[in-house]
């Protein structure tokens, strides 16, 4: 891994964070090598990169950006 490197606060639901941990499970029993959730989370976040053109990437982004948006925006109104 390179040196240039930068740290992210990453919030997740409990749901995505646990299919993360199977995923990690998985790869522990097939590579036989110790993979931790951290490797998982940051290859689906490199191979999802490498999707910028994919139509899913962009509905999901959407999604999560409105969500984001109405959150705020609910939050000012208090």
């Amino acid at each position: 891994m390179p040196e240039n490197r930068t740290r992210l606060l990453l919030i997740l639901s409990q749901d995505l964070l646990d299919q993360a941990r199977v995923i990690a499970g998985k790869a522990t029993t097939v590579l036989k090598l110790p993979v931790s959730l951290q490797i998982v989370l940051r290859a689906l976040i490199s191979v999802g990169l490498k999707r910028e053109s994919h139509t899913k990437v962009f509905t999901n982004i959407e999604s999560q950006a409105r969500a984001v948006r109405e959150q705020r925006s609910r939050g000012s109104r208090k």
